[in-house]
């Protein structure tokens, strides 16, 4: 029996509602090999994280969820979050491979990015925070000279309908009301550049769109060697009435969740049939062992500490919050 598994009835069990994406880290959750104990635990899967942000961030429709982590630290930073937070990272990525320009442009490296119109989907969202972190810290571009044009990737309009605390001092935001997508700006040559968490429709497919960062793989290890730094986006956050409530929660979810993980990393790590759709798995496991030591998604507060440090000092020089928030005032659980 799993050393999360509720010894009490399920009748005994307190019910609670998580949303969250369908990761190969959750999937015990979701087919109850694991459960949290004294939680009768209903997970919604949902692949559309916009759509859970706005959800829970607008309307506290699930007990937990999985939630921007910017989003978060945003509202923590005004005094008044409606959540409180575990250091569980539902979803983390690189982002040198999401810098992408029109060659027509005149753009060679990132300090060209100065001066040009860059498209965005959304200022606040957190893949836009790390990958100006990263142009600014470690390739000196001025941030301050980029003028943003904000819009969906890959449809005319918006992206999604955030609830977000307002940024402490406005930058040069361009409202996209062309009726095209930024992937069409951009292809077009409207546009000069775009930061996104999605790769844009044209590249591999026009020659005029690239990458800033082709060995993108590459420039990201050495990344994370001399920074220790493997961008996090998302966290799973409860909602605080409940955590009030019941503050045996937090620490049961979270024991849970770090189990569901570990058992994905062990069979992931099984080579005698592939897990995945990857054929090149076995050898991708034996570089995961070499650069992250055999633990490529740690959970808690230590292991993680220099990512979020990074992230909390962004949002300090992009004005999200107003001062640096210890890490540990953060989470509830997990130090």
């Amino acid at each position: 029996m799993s050393v999360t598994e509720a010894t009490t009835t399920a009748a005994a069990r307190l019910p609670l509602t998580f949303a969250c994406g369908l990761y190969d880290r959750m999937l015990r959750l979701y087919t109850r090999e694991v459960q949290p104990r004294g939680i009768d635990l209903t997970f919604l899967a949902n692949d559309e994280p916009r759509d859970m942000f706005d959800r829970m961030g607008g309307k506290l429709e699930f007990d937990a969820s999985e939630m921007s982590s910017s989003e978060f630290i945003s509202r923590f930073g005004t005094g008044h979050c409606p959540f409180v937070a575990i250091p569980v990272f539902a979803s983390r990525l690189f982002r040198h491979g999401f810098i992408f320009f029109n060659r027509k442009a005149g753009i060679r490296a990132p300090k060209d990015l100065e001066g040009k119109r860059v498209g965005v989907p959304l200022y606040t969202m957190s893949a836009a925070i790390w990958i100006r972190g990263l142009l600014q810290h470690e390739y000196g571009v001025d941030l301050a000279k980029i003028r943003w044009v904000q819009g969906a990737l890959k449809k005319p309009g918006a992206h999604g309908s955030p609830t977000v605390a307002p940024l402490l001092k406005q930058p040069d935001i361009e409202i996209n009301r062309s009726g095209d997508s930024l992937s069409k700006l951009l292809a077009n040559g409207d546009i000069d550049a775009v930061i996104s968490s999605r790769p844009v429709e044209a590249i591999g497919s026009n020659p005029d769109i690239a990458r800033l960062f082709p060995n993108y793989r590459e420039v990201e290890k050495d990344y994370y060697r001399r920074t220790r730094i493997f961008p996090i986006m998302h966290l799973i956050v409860i909602r605080r009435d409940v955590h009030e409530a019941h503050p045996f929660v937090a620490q049961s979810l979270y024991d849970a969740l770090c189990e569901s993980k570990d058992r994905a990393l062990a069979l992931m790590k099984e080579r005698g049939a592939l897990r995945y759709m990857l054929p090149w798995l076995p050898a991708d496991m034996d570089e995961i062992d070499d650069v992250f030591g055999g633990d490529p998604w740690p959970y808690g507060v230590e292991a993680n500490r220099p990512t979020l440090e990074a992230l909390v000092q962004y949002m300090v020089e992009q004005h999200f919050i107003a001062r640096r928030i210890p890490i540990e005032e953060l989470f509830v659980v997990g130090h």
